[in-house]
């Protein structure tokens, strides 16, 4: 569990080049391109390189292109703006001399105001589910090939859905599901890197849910799945290294891609940060 932490905190710690240019590097695991929420969390990571003093609220990020796991990723900053209350930065990730990931990032100084929040869906605590060990054990007996390769995968995060017939079945469920994570092992005490990893995690999930009606996963074979755009808010002081639940749902499908909303509560039901995001839900045809 430590190494797979330690390669996250790595995998955030860009290498810096040059003035707001950034080197990121990808896990060599075997994947044919990379995570989502690798470029999204390392786009963040570059964005906070040259930010001081403020935290990030929101972000806004479009994939265009699948990225190569084989090289690196090749970040670069631009500095909008730097006002009295907000700072945005627009970050551009680049591969093989082409754009595959944008992301803009707004800052802000620490203010108070008015307050209200959602509540925390009545789920089941973790302590309650099947933890990691258990659940690949009901994956092994029932699920399909893919679903236990996916499982078999060593990861820096430890996930805890309150349901998981949607592994296991073809069944039409409800676009809507619960998950308990975290990361697996201490972060440092450091708000940008809790940020960046929640970023990371964000993307984890989400655009399966809005395959849940229709009876398939982003794993089956017969759907061209990808992230379109990612969107993020942050509104509370969380740590991405206590358990967290995430509540997705999906509004809407249309025209081969999939919307879904997805909301992070602490422990004590505190909503602390929100995502949305558009995906290709594409049916495969030959």
């Amino acid at each position: 569990m430590r190494a797979a932490i330690e390669e996250l905190i790595t995998l955030l710690d860009l290498e810096p080049l040059e003035h707001n240019l950034f080197r990121g590097r990808s896990p060599q695991a075997g994947w044919q391109r990379v995570f989502g929420g690798q470029v999204i969390g390392q786009s963040l990571a570059a964005a906070n390189r040259t930010v001081d003093g403020r935290f990030c609220h929101s972000l806004h990020g479009y994939f265009m292109r699948p990225g190569d796991p084989a090289v690196p990723i090749i970040y670069q900053v631009q500095r909008l703006r730097d006002g009295r209350s907000f700072t945005t930065r627009l970050v551009n990730a680049i591969q093989h001399g082409e754009s595959i990931f944008t992301l803009m990032a707004s800052y802000q100084v620490e203010e108070g105001g008015f307050q209200h929040a959602f509540e925390m869906p009545d789920v089941p605590g973790p302590e309650e589910l099947p933890d990691e060990a258990e659940l690949k054990r009901l994956i092994d007996e029932r699920a399909p090939e893919e679903i236990k390769r996916y499982f078999a995968r060593p990861r820096p995060l430890e996930l805890r859905p309150t349901e998981h017939t949607h592994y296991l079945t073809h069944d039409k469920l409800p676009p809507r599901q619960y998950l308990w994570m975290r990361a697996t092992d201490h972060l440092p005490d450091d708000v940008l890197i809790h940020q960046a990893a929640l970023a990371y995690m964000s993307d984890m999930t989400l655009l399966d849910t809005s395959l849940f009606p229709h009876g398939q996963s982003v794993f089956s074979k017969e759907v061209i799945s990808a992230s379109l755009d990612h969107a993020m808010w942050f509104h509370r002081p969380f740590r991405a290294d206590d358990w967290l639940l995430y509540a997705m749902d999906s509004p809407s499908s249309s025209g081969a891609r999939g919307f879904t909303r997805g909301f992070f509560f602490t422990r004590d039901g505190t909503l602390v940060a929100s995502t949305a995001q558009e995906g290709l839900i594409r049916p495969r045809t030959r």
